[in-house]
């Protein structure tokens, strides 16, 4: 029988398109139309990226960064670069765009017959899943209806479903209990320090409030507004539900953004705006915090795969699979983003370092090295964040945090996941040949 502690992880991988080898790339220009301004917010802006539509109703101009008439000079060439990997080590023919129908048309079967994805973070990973019912559509429908209704809560799941009317239902092998109205294939919740602050607060008096008065008077969390929640809720009610409920094959997150000074207020040392002085440990301390916070949260995770006795269900008498975790490099900011009208050759340094923009490279950094252990094989790290640091261009209108949809960089996530779930996981060795599912790897 093979074990989970006999393989281990790996975010290199040795297949035909690494990580690595992935971020090697450039981004080059390759406009789709001919069409030189932008008229029609809504049409237009779709036809530039190349998508049919969108299954998502949810800020649906704002995400396609053509809400702002003062910005619609970006387009059409904001929407006309693609990230080349000609010069890399990664075969073009065996890395599937999702521009092309019959690709688009493999990753709904695979969702279907292999199970589906979990996407946890925070509004960066909400455009994301947005991204993904554009590249999807019209094969995939997306609740809630924002439209119908607008005042959903963050917090409240979006979830991706197979379309009835798409016209691979009838080529399609479904899953013993797979509900095409009922089962999603993606789903995304909003998560943003990917433990609860209950949690957060209890392991940082264990780990550094310790003595006679227990940090009496200390308070971590400022009353700046977060969505998050614990693994013991999310992991066995969402990520291992049972069909029809779900059949999620991997679980996708990215942290690192909402891990301030300004929400972690306990570790400021800067004065408040009252002029009032504070004297924690800042951003460096809270950044050693983070780490062990990802252990805690990795530990849970992964005792969580290995004690659950029924794995994804597969299609077509195929048993069942281990389910699996990929962990995405959080993506920083670009200062004077609305400056910028193409990508960048190389990544450039900050002026400013707003927010903690200039040290999520140490959140990555600690973040990859804390699930790259052998007790972890089940996660996996994916530092796939260069193709959107070359992208200052690419940004929403109102800030230069968040990705615009149809630039290329979303959609590319979604091309690497998809490329790595399927062809380098290194754990689908332990796949091979195998059928039935132990409940800790495949005998």
């Amino acid at each position: 029988m093979l074990k989970s502690s006999d393989t281990t992880t790996t975010s290199t991988g040795s297949g035909s398109c690494s990580p690595s080898a992935y971020s090697a790339g450039k981004w080059s220009y390759s406009p789709r139309t001919n069409k030189s301004s932008l008229s029609d917010p809504s049409k237009d802006s779709l036809e530039f990226a190349g998508f049919q539509g969108c299954a998502s109703s949810r800020e649906f101009l704002w995400h396609l960064a053509a809400d702002q008439e003062a910005q619609y000079d970006r387009f059409p060439a904001v929407s006309s670069w693609k990230w080349d990997l000609s010069s890399t080590s990664c075969s073009s023919s065996d890395f599937r765009s999702l521009d092309a129908e019959k690709h688009k048309e493999e990753f709904i079967r695979e969702l279907v017959e292999r199970g589906g994805w979990l996407i946890l973070g925070d509004s960066i990973t909400e455009g994301h899943f947005f991204s993904i019912s554009c590249s999807l559509y019209p094969h995939v429908v997306a609740l809630p209806d924002y439209v119908a209704n607008p005042y959903f809560d963050r917090a409240w799941p979006q979830n991706m479903y197979l379309n009835p009317n798409s016209p691979l239902i009838p080529t399609l092998t479904f899953p013993p209990g797979f509900n095409i109205t009922q089962t999603p294939l993606i789903t995304f919740r909003r998560i943003d320090l990917l433990l609860s602050t209950e949690e957060l607060v209890e392991l940082h008096r264990e780990k550094h409030l310790k003595g006679e008065d227990q940090g009496q008077g200390f308070e971590l969390f400022s009353d700046e507004k977060v969505w998050t929640l614990s693994p013991t809720e999310y992991l066995p009610e969402i990520f291992l539900a049972p069909l029809p409920k779900a059949n999620y094959a991997n679980l996708i997150v990215s942290t690192a953004g909402h891990w301030t000074t300004t929400l972690f207020s306990g570790y400021a040392n800067e004065p408040t705006k009252e002029g009032i002085e504070r004297h924690g440990e800042g951003l460096d301390g809270l950044i050693d915090f983070f780490g062990q916070a990802m252990e805690v949260w990795a530990d849970q995770v992964q005792e969580a795969i290995n004690k659950d006795r029924q794995g994804v269900v597969l299609a077509d008498g195929k048993g069942r699979a281990r389910r699996q975790v990929l962990v995405r490099a959080y993506l920083t900011g670009h200062e004077d983003c609305h400056d910028h009208r193409k990508p960048w050759t190389k990544v450039k340094p900050m002026k400013w370092n707003w927010y903690n923009w200039g040290s999520i490279w140490k959140y990555n950094d600690i973040f990859e090295k804390v699930v790259s252990k052998m007790q972890y094989p089940d996660i996996h790290y994916l530092a796939i964040e260069r193709p959107a640091r070359l992208r200052p261009d690419a940004h929403a209108t109102g800030d230069c945090l968040h990705i615009m949809a149809g630039a290329g960089v979303l959609e590319g996530w979604t091309e690497y996941l998809w490329h790595f779930i399927s062809k380098e996981n290194p754990n689908l060795k332990a796949e091979k040949g195998m059928r039935v599912y132990s409940g800790t790897r495949f005998q």
